[in-house]
């Protein structure tokens, strides 16, 4: 193996700036990891969740930065260092001078952990990074949940960068949840949570109502409280924080993780947008599955 399938992968990108270029190293270097993971057995105990399994296994049109896990049963003793061990392996084989910083901590459910590398963009091919002289490290963040909520579905999908794998991920309906979780309990403006929501409602994807209940009994201004959810709760509560949120800290969020050609798009970005997003994808929820607005979850 060889630093040029990393450059053949790079090159698939057709990247057109810098910044671009840049989030495709660090894609890359996520299916690597992905790849590592797998290798390790890593899967028959975690699941891949977040953005980034948007992205790169549903085709989400946004990069992303972090590699999000999340156990498939709690598990507080968890370690993520015989993994990470192992990554480093896999990244020696094509090239890179990976550095893993563990950062997890005892107390703390979410394991964390740092991948870095300074040593790929000085031997690759690169236009726009080398040209303005923004050639840096390249970053990445994996965290594991190992007290997760329940309730989530999972589906076993293949990969064939760098080689045909196989992984655990979240199904699109627990991502959705998941999405509606961070949407209405994260502190501050996160555009790219905004973004997926287009993405999602304008798929009309369905929710699992069970596993957003319990991620928010878990996490949150409704945590360990007893509410029902359902598709008319959600909308009530999304359409509140529509009309309370500060869109231009939104655009400015997701600009940094789209391709130039979508950049338009986000100007149109403000509570009008996203209230007719909402109001259609109720609308072709409650006539597609009229029994759906009944479901409760405690």
């Amino acid at each position: 193996m060889s630093i040029s399938i990393i450059q053949q992968r790079l090159n698939f990108y057709q990247c057109r700036s810098a910044q671009e270029e840049e989030h495709a190293l660090r894609e890359i270097t996520q299916e690597v990891a992905l790849a590592a993971l797998s290798r390790t057995g890593f899967f028959k105990h975690a699941v891949f969740h977040g953005g980034t399994s948007l992205r790169i296994l549903y085709g989400l049109n946004r990069f992303s930065e972090d590699l999000d896990f999340m156990l498939r049963a709690s598990n507080l003793k968890f370690n993520l260092d015989m993994y990470l061990r192992e990554m480093v392996h896999e990244f020696e084989a094509y090239g890179y001078s990976i550095e893993i910083v563990d950062r997890s901590k005892a107390e703390n459910p979410i394991k964390k952990a740092f991948l870095k590398d300074d040593s790929l963009g000085k031997v690759l091919q690169l236009g726009h990074m080398l040209a303005d002289r923004s050639t840096r490290k390249i970053r990445v963040k994996v965290e594991v949940d190992s007290n997760p909520p329940s309730g989530s579905g999972y589906e076993n999908k293949f990969l064939d960068f760098p080689y045909v794998f196989s992984l655990t991920v979240q199904n699109q309906e627990s991502l959705f949840a998941g999405k509606i979780h961070a949407l209405l309990c994260r502190e501050y403006v996160k555009g790219r949570d905004w973004y997926d929501f287009i993405w999602y409602a304008g798929r009309g994807t369905l929710i699992n109502f069970h596993f957003l209940a319990q991620a928010l009994k878990q996490n949150g201004p409704w945590k360990g409280k007893q509410i029902k959810i359902d598709l008319d709760w959600c909308a009530d509560e999304l359409t509140k924080k529509i009309e309370q949120l500060d869109w231009s800290n939104a655009k400015r969020d997701v600009e940094r993780f789209i391709k130039i050609r979508e950049l338009p798009s986000v100007e149109l970005w403000g509570k009008e947008l996203f209230l007719n997003r909402l109001k259609n994808y109720v609308s072709a929820e409650g006539a597609n599955t009229p029994g759906r607005r009944r479901q409760k979850e405690g």
